[in-house]
């Protein structure tokens, strides 16, 4: 599970490193949509920064123990306000939770932790911080009690980010709804293919994109690829927009619906078409986003031949008949409780606090941002979610969750919860 984003720049996830992922769609750095003011300057995200003190005592580690942060009065934005109310998301945490400590029973969480580089994240006490938290959960009645519980109980580990101060460059990506079909017929011509079961035989350079489908994306039954042909699409943008996201929900013909998820990628580095167009001075690349860039290429569909070939790297997929989208550690992902960052440094199946603005939908559809706190799980990585300053934010399923997923892009901070020593 690509996007555009290099550091103005963001395209999310695309190249699983082993199991299924999801991504996120093209977007660059935007201003603002509705930003709040807290309450108090001392109160905003710099209060979240990490103290100069422990970035001098920890200059290589990617994380940084420190104390659970102690909320100012009436600021709501330190606090999972989601999980109390009238409408309280906490089954959907719990089955988060509940996935991860699947996952950390296996063998590839006991190779994945042995190798860990903070020695004091072990996945015993990552399995036991879990179970801690669940109880809290399930016994707290409001946001309130549950951090002050935390604040006895945990300490956290924050993400060094990307300026080793904390700061952690958020996108978020979503499960698209695509019309799809099982044959080609003269409406649904462009393909997305299985894995080659000889792909471990491939002498690199892998072929191109362009090589190995043509610059108009119907040239592949010539090639490789031929007799591979997983579903075919109506559009030459949404299969590719699925190898971005890294999975997808198809509508068929008869009415029905599957699922389909990565399977494997050809050994390239994701590059992002948006970047592409304000490279050409096509599109500005301040102020970028996904609905600008379909709004583009509806009124030049011929360009995609152009730019589509430029991303030389190519997703496979698999059939998943209906069941959710999977992450990196092979569970279902949950809608705004699971994120991916880059495996190589950040705990799988872990429990995070994450703290940034994110986009929401009003009552009239325009969407406004918010700086909010939430309590996920780390469940997810991606080919362009490197380094220890990023996190994409899984945001479900459908159009919803796609225009969120298309305007979101702040900078904020990633915590790791885990029980104190003595605990």
């Amino acid at each position: 599970m690509e996007k555009i984003l290099a550091e103005l720049g963001k395209f999310n996830k695309v190249i699983a490193i082993s199991l299924p992922v999801i991504l996120p769609i093209f977007l660059v750095r935007m201003q603002s949509l509705a930003h709040r003011e807290l309450i108090s300057p001392e109160c905003q995200v710099k209060k979240w920064d990490i103290p100069v003190s422990l970035t001098a005592e920890n200059q290589k580690a990617p994380l940084i123990q420190r104390l659970p942060i102690t909320c100012c009065q009436d600021d709501t934005s330190c606090f999972d306000e989601f999980l109390y109310g009238e409408m309280p998301d906490k089954k959907a945490l719990l089955s988060a939770i509940a996935r991860s400590l699947q996952y950390l029973q296996t063998a590839n969480a006991a190779a994945a932790y042995q190798n860990y580089p903070v020695a004091d994240i072990r996945r015993d006490r990552v399995i036991k911080s879990l179970k801690r938290f669940r109880e809290l959960l399930l016994t707290t009645n409001s946001a309130t009690e549950l951090n002050q519980a935390i604040e006895r109980e945990f300490v956290l580990y924050q993400s060094v980010g990307k300026d080793t101060k904390g700061s952690v460059l958020f996108t978020a990506y979503y499960e698209p709804l695509y019309a799809a079909s099982r044959v080609p017929t003269a409406e649904y011509r462009y393909p997305v293919y299985r894995l080659p079961p000889d792909l471990n035989s491939w002498t690199k350079p892998h072929p191109t994109r362009e090589e190995l489908e043509g610059a108009d994306g119907l040239q592949a039954a010539k090639g490789k690829l031929q007799g591979l042909e997983l579903f075919w699409f109506r559009d030459r943008l949404e299969p590719y927009l699925a190898q971005i996201q890294g999975s997808a929900r198809l509508q068929l013909p008869d009415g029905s619906q599957t699922t389909i998820g990565y399977a494997g990628n050809t050994a390239y580095n994701y590059k992002s078409i948006g970047r592409e167009l304000a490279n050409d001075g096509k599109l500005p690349l301040e102020g970028m986003t996904m609905p600008i860039i379909l709004d583009y290429f509806q009124k030049h569909p011929q360009e995609l031949n152009i730019y589509i070939p430029r991303d030389r790297s190519f997703v496979f997929f698999q059939e998943n008949h209906g069941e959710p989208a999977q992450g990196s550690i092979n569970v279902p992902l949950t809608a705004e409780r699971s994120i991916a960052t880059d495996k190589s440094l950040m705990p799988p199946g872990a429990l995070a606090l994450i703290r940034a603005s994110i986009p929401f939908a009003n009552p009239t559809g325009k969407m406004e941002e918010r700086i909010v706190s939430r309590y996920v799980l780390d469940q997810d990585t991606g080919g362009a979610i490197k380094g220890a300053g990023r996190v994409d934010y899984f945001l479900g399923t459908g159009k919803l969750a796609g225009d969120r997923a298309g305007v979101t892009v702040s900078n904020g901070q990633l915590f790791y919860l885990l029980l104190k020593s003595k605990n």
